[in-house]
């Protein structure tokens, strides 16, 4: 387990007020949680006065150590009984092997696939396509790069692609993603990019997703490519190896089959 205890005091500026509401984005998946405890709800309270103006998304009291989960906007974090500490970090079971902050964050932080506007997205099925899969890619990105790589070998998947490039870190993938989605065949235009880096020849100048997708990226709060979305709505961030992308799929369509049958 990773633990870090610090004052609340010290931990004010690190949770500002929220920010006025911004335009909705896909709803987050519904979560089954019971209704709050008296003691959840006196830990809240006192949470909400020494952190005023934060939003408190869910509060839950644990099955160790006397901790209640808090999540703060998209930050799990937990707290004392009296709300006099707060913890930061990750919660391990070593028993089990399981990383228990970040599965409940997952899970809170899921979001509804059938919101996601698929329109602004490449559509490539592989195999009978019955696995599904959204990316938000970035055409200079080399750990995209080795995602579209490791992709190669993934068969029975329907490849959602979101042109995603981050400005910052790479000035001319805007450009590129602009050109690629202009070519009368997209899907191979862009594996053909990552095979031998040739554009198709357009100026790029067709209509284009790629200003939307900055906004839908921006309000599902993604900072880094790839990032995967999952059948479930899971987002994980990062270019997983094939073993963890095979696992990531098992999970994520278990958990899609039980939520459909509830």
């Amino acid at each position: 387990m990773t633990r870090f205890l610090v004052p609340l005091a010290a931990l004010v500026l690190a949770f500002p007020p929220a920010l006025p509401a911004q335009a909705p984005a896909p709803a987050r998946a519904a979560a089954k949680t019971a209704p709050l405890t008296a003691d959840a709800q006196a830990v809240r309270k006192v949470v909400l006065e020494r952190f005023p103006g934060v939003e408190v998304r869910h509060i839950a009291k644990t099955g160790y150590l006397g901790l209640y989960e808090v999540m703060f906007d998209d930050q799990m974090v937990y707290v004392d009984p009296k709300v006099d500490y707060v913890f930061v970090g990750s919660i391990y079971d070593t028993k089990n092997k399981i990383n228990l902050t970040e599965r409940k964050t997952r899970e809170l932080n899921r979001i509804a696939w059938n919101d996601l506007p698929l329109n602004l997205a490449m559509k490539k099925v592989k195999g009978n396509g019955t696995r599904k899969l959204a990316v938000f890619s970035d055409a200079d990105c080399p750990f995209c790069a080795r995602l579209e790589q490791t992709l190669k070998d993934v068969d029975d998947v329907t490849i959602y692609t979101f042109l995603y490039p981050i400005d910052q870190l790479h000035p001319d993938a805007a450009r590129k993603s602009k050109v690629i989605w202009c070519a009368p065949d997209k899907v191979k235009a862009w594996d053909e990019f990552f095979v031998n880096g040739a554009l198709p020849a357009n100026a790029g100048e067709c209509d284009n997703p790629i200003a939307a997708t900055a906004a839908l990226g921006q309000k599902l709060k993604v900072t880094a490519t790839p990032t995967l979305v999952f059948a479930d709505g899971s987002i994980i961030p990062g270019a997983l190896p094939a073993q963890g992308l095979e696992a990531e799929f098992a999970r994520a369509e278990a958990d899609a089959k039980k939520t459909a049958a509830k």
